[in-house]
């Protein structure tokens, strides 16, 4: 496989492993789903269409995509995440799974209605690669939604100030090994997360926008979701973070137009459409 960063997938392999979404609320899981979904145009598909969860991981998403559609390629550059997405999807019968990187994907040229990447290719060490050959595999007019973590463009300085802080936590915390990671994230998901996502959850009650408060994207989460994203943020080892100008020139230099972004969190998700 190309394009892929060996410790990263294994520790993938390992969080789907130890979390694997089985105790994801209906509730949280189609909340999420609709965060990076809300701008999708479902209305647009074919009536048979054909497309591609790229870095399907648990296969959490593809769970609600599935029954939409009339086949869905679930890739993951990880086979023990391909073993829990297979085990997750098991009452689905219209899912193929494949081995793969997203950079060497086994789907032939121009094959593609839609296919969709979300919180995988900010993983990559070349995510404009990964993109473009994503691209080769739609249609013209393909869809391709895209979330990339985001580089706060679009927050005060102060709140970027905090991330370079927990970054550099991060960049620690991602060499433990894996039992030593997982319990630091746990840890930090509730004496961080759930402390911090409850009071923004309290300043919304008292009629204030959290809209800068730190995790406040959590506020109406499970504490199941913040244990999976403290994982994900701070066990990986390999992470990089785009602007939304970033995102919109990379997509357009691989093929994409009629570039679109969501103005809500998380930040940043983009539809687009094969050229």
């Amino acid at each position: 496989m190309r394009n892929v960063d060996p410790r990263t997938v294994s520790g993938f392999g390992q969080e789907w492993a130890a979390l694997d979404q089985s105790s994801l609320s209906h509730a949280n899981r189609l909340s999420i789903f609709n965060d990076y979904f809300g701008i999708f145009p479902w209305e647009n598909l074919p009536s048979e269409a054909i497309g591609a969860d790229i870095g399907c991981g648990s296969g959490r998403w593809a769970l609600m995509v599935a029954p939409r559609v009339r086949t869905l390629h679930c890739i993951d550059a990880s086979s023990r995440a391909l073993e829990i997405a297979r085990r997750n999807l098991s009452s689905v019968d219209n899912v193929q799974f494949h081995h793969a990187s997203a950079d060497n994907l086994p789907i032939p040229d121009g094959y593609l209605d839609f296919a969709y990447s979300l919180g995988v290719l900010h993983h990559v060490p070349d995510t404009a690669s990964a993109i473009k050959a994503i691209a080769q595999k739609l249609k013209p007019r393909g869809l391709f939604l895209l979330y990339l973590y985001y580089a706060f463009d679009n927050r005060p300085f102060w709140y970027r100030s905090l991330w370079r802080y927990s970054n550099f936590g991060r960049t620690i915390i991602s060499q433990l090994p894996f039992p030593m990671r997982f319990l630091v994230s746990q840890l930090i998901a509730a004496v961080v997360y759930w402390p911090f996502a409850r009071l923004a959850s309290l300043l919304e009650w008292c009629g204030f926008a959290p809209e800068h408060w730190p995790l406040a994207y959590y506020r109406n989460k499970d504490f199941y979701v913040m244990r999976t994203d403290a994982l994900d943020r701070f066990g990986t080892t390999l992470e990089r973070r785009f602007t939304l100008l970033d995102i919109k020139k990379i997509l357009e230099t691989s093929g994409f137009s009629n570039v679109r972004f969501s103005n809500a969190p998380p930040y940043w998700c983009a539809i687009a459409e094969r050229e």
